[in-house]
């Protein structure tokens, strides 16, 4: 049996899935605009509640003014703002005009802000920040830049939503945890088939109410989240920025359904005293870093929320979930997605994709598309485990794979071990060069106290094989993370 027919429900036959559905999801939104154009669709603090009817009329009148700046379709258009609905209409234009998103990370520092606007040459610049302002400038002046609102010329009239489901829709660059960004293409027919894989297994309907805290920039919060909602008809309340007590009050004020988060916004929420405000949600999801068996269970305990977990990346949208109805367990991402299949190759074990919602390339790098892709399948650079019961764990990266003394490690095995410790409330273990063994284990720790090297050692050699034990510990005050707080281990080195 399709692994991912566990997803269905049992009034939906494997004949009746169809993931591209609509074509694009900008069509799938305009339908649903012009067929009930007073229905509420987005709320943000400034504006309040925007309904279908203003979303059309606004993205109309803002992609007439992008194609008045110069935007074609297939050309650029960088996009980085807080959320908002303006950020909304901002991209909707550019999606319907034809355009090719770009979402960029706001934390982004003058070098990665020019790397990304080098490498993909956006024709127009949507930010709010003045100081990007002059980084994209010093990279080309012929940039136009707005902020979210497009304060340009309007033009005339022009023909929109001609995109097809193999065009381009986005370019969205990992989130860099190992080296310089790349931009993964994603057409339109990816974007939507993970949308209607997670419609089906997330039974999501119009009758949905998401808050939504996460950044607009990130493929949790703009694939899932925001594209999601608009294809289903739900409703999304915007917050520019996760705060417990916003998301909380949120919740009641407007009779939430969903909320998706990541694990630190639902440590935030164990902290706060709050958590069992939860209760009241259909369903609560945490994706972008993996969801700790601990924190799992204390969200469940506090709340009665069994948190549903699932695994995607910037080059697939979503791939695996656990499911709506059955077994959510702590530890795994579940089971793959409408349309996905997974496989795990080689002795490590490295999760392969493929599916719909496959990305067909990096931008302009034929050189990393030769070494992403093996006869069709996607190399994720994870490592899994399947289960009795089909469900795949994530048990760490193939790149972080530390080879010592001819000895495969998988630093994730280490850091669980490390984290056992009462000391230390996070750690991240990576390989670095030893004349002797080719590799060495180091651990950076965040602790309470100083931990010193042989207590490290010993501590992990009584729960790991020998070969397994640190040869450097480094006790430091926090780790380097990304936006979605993903451990940013190429930051790790030793003094």
């Amino acid at each position: 049996m399709t692994a991912w027919l566990k997803h269905l429900p049992q009034t939906i036959a494997e004949s009746e899935v169809d993931l591209l559905a609509g074509d694009t999801l900008p069509s799938v939104w305009v339908d649903r605009w012009m067929s009930d154009p007073q229905r509420a669709v987005i709320h943000d603090p400034k504006q309040g509640w925007i309904n279908g009817g203003t979303l059309l009329a606004r993205s109309q009148i803002a992609a007439r003014k992008l194609a008045r700046a110069g935007v074609a379709a297939g050309d650029r258009v960088l996009i980085s703002a807080s959320s908002s609905v303006d950020l909304v209409v901002a991209h909707t234009a550019a999606l319907r005009l034809g355009a090719i998103v770009m979402p960029t990370n706001g934390a982004y520092r003058a070098d990665e802000v020019a790397h990304v606007v080098s490498d993909a040459r956006p024709r127009v610049a949507i930010i709010e920040d003045a100081e990007w302002g002059e980084w994209i400038r010093a990279v080309d002046k012929n940039i136009v830049l707005t902020p979210p609102s497009i304060s340009l010329d309007e033009g005339p009239d022009i023909s929109l939503d001609a995109v097809k489901a193999s065009h381009p829709a986005l370019i969205g660059y990992t989130s860099g945890t190992t080296g310089r960004p790349k931009g993964a293409v994603l057409s339109h027919g990816n974007l939507l088939s993970s949308v209607r894989g997670l419609e089906i297994a997330w039974r999501w309907t119009s009758h949905d109410i998401l808050i939504l805290a996460l950044p607009l920039f990130h493929m949790h919060g703009l694939g899932v989240g925001l594209h999601g909602s608009l294809a289903v008809g739900a409703k999304a309340v915007l917050l520019p920025q996760f705060k417990v007590d916003q998301v909380l009050n949120a919740i009641s004020e407007f009779k939430a359904t969903l909320f998706f988060g990541v694990p630190t916004m639902y440590s935030r929420i164990i902290d706060s005293g709050r958590a069992n405000e939860l209760d009241v949600l259909r369903l609560c999801v945490s994706g972008s870093a993996p969801l700790s068996s601990s924190l799992h269970e204390s969200i469940q305990r506090e709340s009665g929320q069994v948190v549903l977990e699932r695994y995607g990346m910037t080059e697939t949208a979503m791939l695996v979930s656990n499911l709506y109805e059955g077994a959510r367990k702590a530890g795994s991402v579940g089971i793959p997605l409408p349309g996905v299949e997974i496989r795990l190759e080689g002795d490590a074990s490295e999760i392969e994709v493929r599916g719909p919602n496959v990305f067909e390339g990096y931008w302009e790098r034929p050189d990393a598309n030769a070494e992403a892709f093996r006869d069709g399948w996607f190399r994720t650079g994870d490592l899994g485990r399947l289960d009795e019961d089909g469900y795949l764990a994530i048990t760490g990266r193939a790149k972080e794979l530390i080879i010592s003394g001819g000895f495969n490690i998988y630093p994730k095995e280490i850091e669980d071990a490390l984290c056992g410790h009462d000391a230390i409330t996070e750690c991240a273990v990576v390989g670095v060069a030893d004349d002797e063994w080719g590799e060495a284990v180091a651990a950076f720790v965040v602790a309470d106290r100083d931990i010193g090297y042989e207590e490290a050692r010993d501590f992990v050699g009584r729960r790991l094989a020998h070969y397994k034990r640190p040869k450097y510990v480094r006790r430091i005050a926090s780790l380097p993370k990304n936006a979605l707080g993903k451990v940013q281990k190429h930051r790790l080195v030793l003094d």
